[in-house]
């Protein structure tokens, strides 16, 4: 059978449980549809542990919720959700955080480059480095060349930073980002997925959804 429908503001495809035979399909270029499938819901254990020490977190670092995006900086859709995150927090202060982790898809030229300069924007100058990387990306876009001049916009060294891109070093991981992102279920981008700590229960937000439905999500989430 063929399974119809595309989740909204995904520039891949859906959320998906691994199909029979256990091959993971690569990700591939698809048109959003206004009426998705419902996504199903991964188990908390299947998603990686949230960790301070690799990962990126954007807010209280000890919130009971977590939304868990995998994302990728040359995603349109991803660019979209962006600032409905950022309202989420706002809207959830000590009670909602965010983690970044990147979701390169191969068919963005530039996604890959972007997210290992994001990776070296928190190797020089931490966290707040990262994030505002980050926002300037999304902002601004995604050319490889352009990415020497927003680190230096952001205070950082640039020479520094062109070394740490051109060597390649994070190259692993966002690999193992991915990886991670791809045993949870994500096949496409922004993959959103919003877990209590505490009662270990999952809801996911597919795409560039409004801000509704994110508060739908870690409204229930915080019953």
């Amino acid at each position: 059978m063929v399974l119809i429908g595309i989740v909204v503001g995904f520039s891949a495809a859906k959320m998906s449980s691994t199909p029979i035979g256990g091959k993971v399909p690569t990700p591939t270029a698809q048109q959003p549809t206004p009426t998705p499938p419902a996504d199903p819901v991964p188990a908390y254990a299947d998603i990686a542990p949230v960790d301070p020490a690799t990962d990126h977190i954007r807010g209280d670092a000890n919130a009971i919720i977590t939304i868990v995006e995998y994302s990728d900086l040359e995603c349109p859709f991803c660019a979209r959700v962006h600032p409905t995150i950022r309202q989420a927090l706002a809207d959830y202060p000590g009670q909602v955080n965010w983690v970044y982790r990147h979701y390169p898809l191969s068919f963005h030229a530039n996604a890959q480059k972007a997210a290992e300069a994001t990776e070296c924007a928190a190797e020089l100058g931490g966290n707040d480095k990262f994030w505002a990387l980050v926002d300037m990306i999304y902002e601004k876009g995604s050319d490889v060349a352009k990415l020497g001049d927003y680190a230096k916009e952001i205070g950082l060294n640039q020479t520094a930073f062109k070394t740490c891109l051109d060597s390649g070093k994070y190259a692993t991981k966002t690999a193992e980002m991915m990886q991670s992102g791809t045993k949870a279920g994500v096949q496409g981008t922004p993959g959103n997925l919003i877990i209590n700590h505490t009662s270990k229960k999952v809801q996911v937000v597919s795409g560039a959804q409004p801000i509704a439905s994110f508060k739908a999500a870690i409204d229930a989430l915080l019953k």
